[in-house]
Formats: C-alpha cells, sequence, structure tokens
C-alpha cells in the first residue's frame, strides 16, 4: 500500500452545540471513507464540530505530522470557507492534501487560488477516485480530478458516474462520537440520529432544481441500492432517529414497499424520515406500510399554490392536484413538513403570502419557505435572465426591480408569522407528541427537563440584542 494512515476531515465547526447541523453524521464523507478503507492499513475520521481535543489546530497539526501519509477534506458548504483555508493551509507541507465535495467541485478555482497547500480536488462523487489516489495511480490518468502541475491547475476528463450499489455503505465503527439531541453540553435523553442513502438522483425535471446534479452539471438519474443492502445497513445502526437521504424515497413504490415488508418482517424498531414527492399519495398501501414499519415524518417539495408558477418550475402537478393528494395524506398518522419558494418570476406580494394560509388549508404541519435561487447549472437561469426587471444576485437569489432583496426578506418574515401562530405550535406539539408518538414518554420528559434552559437562553439572546419585548409586542399585534 502507497498510504499507510489516511485522515478523512469534516472541517465545520459550530458554534452552538444546539444547532440543527449537529444532529447528523458527513455522510457523503462516511461514504468516500468507506470505499477508500481498504486501500490504506489504518483510516481515521475527524467530524470537528465533536472534535473538542483537537479544537485547537496546533494539536491537530502535530496528530497529522506524527502519524498521518494522506488527508482527505470535504467541504460541501460555502459557508466557513475562510476559516477552513485558513485550516488547510497550515496543515504540514509533506502530506498529501486532497479536498473534495459539493463546494470544492463548484469552486475548483477559488479554492486552488486561496489554499495553496491544496494538492488535489476531487470533482464529484468522490468513491471511486479516493481508491485511484490511494492506489497511487499516476494524477494524470485519473479521471475527475484537479490538480497542481507546473505552476497550473489541470482538469482532468470529469469521471462517469457509476450504479451506487458499488459502493459500499458507511463504517460507523470509524465514529468517535455520537449524534445525539443536546443542549449546552446536556443530553435530552437517548435521542440519537443517522441517515441512510438508499438511492441517489431523482428523474423529475424540476426547473429550480439542482440536487441532481452535481457542480459538473452531470445528472444523477435514479439509482438505487438493493432493499436487502439497505436494511441490512439500518439492522446495525443503533440510534433510533434514521433520516433518508434520498431525493425521493418514493419513486420507486414496489421497492419501497419491499423495503418496508422487510423492516416488518425483521422487527427492526426506528423512527424514520424521508423526502417524498406529493405522487406517494397515489399509493395508499405504501403509505399503510410505511406508517407500520416506523415512518413519522415526510419532507414534501410542493413549492407554490399558484398553477402559473408550478408551471414555471415544471412541477408536474396543479394546486387541485396538491389539494387532492393532501386530502389522502391527512388520514395517515404522519407529521407532514412542505417545501416552498416564494419570489417566483412575475409573483405578487399577495401571492407570497398566499403560501402560509395555503398550507394551513391542506393540512401541511409545519413548512420551510425560501426565495428562489438560481444554481449554477439551473435551467431557470436563461428564463430569469430573459426576464425584464429580475436580477440574479451574487449568492444566486432571486430579485427584482419591484421586489428588492430587502422586500423579500420582509415578506418572508410576513410568511412566517403568519403561518406560525401560537396555535401552529399547539398543533405541532399535538401532532409530534400526541397523535403520531414521533417521541418516546421518556424522550418528552428529557425534554422538558431542558426545555427552561433552552428558553432562558433564547430570551437572553433577544434580551442583548434588544429584541425580546420587541418581539413579544409584534407577536401579539400579529396573532390578536
Amino acid at each position: 500500500m502507497k498510504y499507510k494512515h489516511a485522515l478523512f476531515i469534516n472541517p465545520y465547526i459550530e458554534r452552538s452545540n444546539t444547532s440543527a447541523m449537529m444532529l447528523f453524521p458527513p455522510t457523503g464523507l462516511e461514504y468516500v471513507a468507506a470505499s477508500a478503507k481498504d486501500c490504506v492499513e489504518e483510516l481515521t475520521l475527524f467530524d470537528l464540530r465533536y472534535e473538542v481535543d483537537y479544537a485547537n489546530p496546533e494539536k491537530l497539526y502535530q496528530f497529522i505530522e506524527e502519524n498521518i501519509d494522506i488527508i482527505g477534506v470535504s467541504i460541501g458548504w460555502d459557508r466557513q470557507i475562510k476559516e477552513i483555508c485558513e485550516l488547510l493551509n497550515n496543515i504540514p507541507k509533506n502530506k498529501l492534501l486532497v479536498v473534495g465535495g459539493y463546494t470544492a467541485t463548484e469552486k475548483v478555482e477559488e479554492l486552488f487560488l486561496n489554499c495553496p497547500r491544496i494538492d488535489i480536488i476531487v470533482r464529484g462523487e468522490g468513491e471511486e477516485t479516493i481508491k485511484d489516489i490511494l492506489k497511487g495511480e499516476p494524477v494524470e490518468e485519473i479521471s475527475g480530478l484537479s490538480y497542481r502541475s507546473n505552476g497550473k491547475i489541470i482538469h482532468n476528463a470529469h469521471r462517469p458516474l457509476i450504479p451506487v450499489d458499488n459502493f459500499p455503505y458507511p463504517d460507523r465503527s470509524l465514529r468517535r462520537n455520537e449524534y445525539r439531541l443536546t443542549f449546552q453540553g446536556i443530553k435530552a435523553g437517548d435521542l440519537s440520529f443517522d441517515t441512510v442513502l438508499s438511492s441517489r438522483g431523482c428523474p423529475y425535471k424540476c426547473k429550480f432544481c439542482t440536487f441532481t446534479l452535481n457542480p459538473l452539471g452531470q445528472k444523477r438519474e435514479y439509482s438505487a441500492r438493493s432493499v436487502e443492502s439497505v436494511v441490512e445497513e439500518i439492522e446495525k445502526i443503533p440510534a433510533k432517529i434514521i433520516l433518508f437521504s434520498d431525493e425521493n424515497f418514493s419513486f420507486d413504490a414496489k421497492r419501497a414497499e419491499k423495503l418496508c415488508d422487510l423492516l416488518i418482517e425483521r422487527k427492526i424498531k426506528k423512527r424514520y424520515i424521508a423526502q417524498c414527492r406529493i405522487e406517494l399519495a397515489q399509493y395508499p398501501r405504501l403509505l399503510e406500510k410505511m406508517v407500520a414499519c416506523g415512518f413519522k415524518t415526510l419532507l414534501l417539495g410542493i413549492e407554490s399554490p399558484h398553477d402559473k408558477t408550478l408551471a414555471l418550475l415544471n412541477k408536474g402537478f396543479n394546486q387541485e392536484t396538491i389539494r387532492k393528494y393532501f386530502k389522502t395524506f391527512v388520514r395517515y398518522p404522519l407529521y407532514y413538513h412542505g417545501y416552498f419558494i416564494y419570489g417566483n418570476i412575475n409573483e405578487t406580494e399577495e401571492e407570497m403570502l398566499y403560501i402560509a394560509m395555503f398550507a394551513r388549508e391542506i393540512g401541511v404541519d409545519s413548512i420551510t419557505y425560501l426565495k428562489l435561487r438560481i444554481e449554477k447549472f439551473s435551467s431557470l437561469r436563461e428564463v430569469v435572465e430573459k426576464t425584464p426587471g429580475y436580477h440574479i444576485a451574487s449568492n444566486g437569489v432571486v430579485y427584482s426591480d419591484k421586489y428588492s432583496f430587502g422586500d423579500l426578506k420582509k415578506i418572508g418574515r410576513k410568511i412566517k408569522f403568519t403561518f406560525y401562530t401560537p396555535a401552529r405550535f399547539m398543533h405541532m406539539f399535538n401532532k409530534c407528541f400526541i397523535r403520531i408518538k414521533f417521541f418516546t414518554l421518556g424522550e418528552i420528559l428529557s425534554l422538558f427537563a431542558i426545555l427552561p434552559r433552552v428558553l432562558a437562553s433564547l430570551i437572553a439572546k433577544d434580551i442583548k440584542k434588544g429584541r425580546f419585548i420587541d418581539s413579544l409586542r409584534r407577536t401579539f399585534i400579529r396573532n390578536t
């Protein structure tokens, strides 16, 4: 073996140990580490969100200097880039530094410029590429690589995407921490979390969506793992709550049924969260089996209540269809979280604000509302650029001459306060704790035990910023 000891790092450091970002593992990095495991004598995985001992970079650099031959770092988000570059630039120079991940693929040139310490960037999916690197293949012969050579940046050809069943699933024995709900270091009972990726890609072609496109513009068509492989992985997971990271868990309804049947047959007791399209409502038998095997929450991309916007986004359904499907959904004891987009082309403020009312009308339990955003390969880019009065900000957010970025932010706050009323919070509490029993009685008691501390912390932050009384006043005015 060319390399004896490899270190894989998730470089993000959360400022608060109560962040939702702390609940789930770095699944993409764990997949790459699983593929690399047989190519080195020893492999270490650091999630810097939890590595308190290595919060001091000097200790991390010393560990690398004394133990490591090659370092792999996943840059999957465009936050903390400055801090990550500073961390990377101080890594000992006699170790090969390989960087990958969505944002690394998207910002190859920028990262090479700002991080002269980086030797190689893996573009796109890295499971096969990392094996070639670890085996010592010549860099010029490895597809999917960008690297430095004689002062220049060389970009090799893209690596073709292969079926996901070819990849080993994550080896959780590599983890050095557990993923649990905590607040200021206090555990909320025994609430533990994990993720499972049972498929990648999506066959639909929604115009706003780039989740199935990597930053190279390659579309990952739907590719599923075998049901047996997925259930085998779940059987080994100690966590109680599992998020399916699939873009569309229920696309292949027969396969999803088989997976549920096998979970029931093997008496695997977990609670599951999954992202699905609303067409799932066409399969009541699948919904029944999902409830029976432990599914508790569905994340549904609704996007808009308006037919003209749904057509623009190429969602494949209209408002009437949404209403019809939700008449089916509400019959099942599941928590429904809906995703919406506002600030769409030729959308009025009144139409944007209708999101909150519409969500309540159809029976959505909670919502996320996001401004229209254009990614690098979005097919909506050309539409926005050709529409007079519309612009794309540097962060990808779409705004217009009529609705500035500030205007959209204010509209977003109106949507928030219209939907999230005290009555809505009571409904959410009742749904989670009583109707679908997402949490056990012991977990509920544990959550209540830390609730005073949570509220005190939130109030203290608002008081410090001079916002607490004003927040109470605004809430009272809007809800009376």
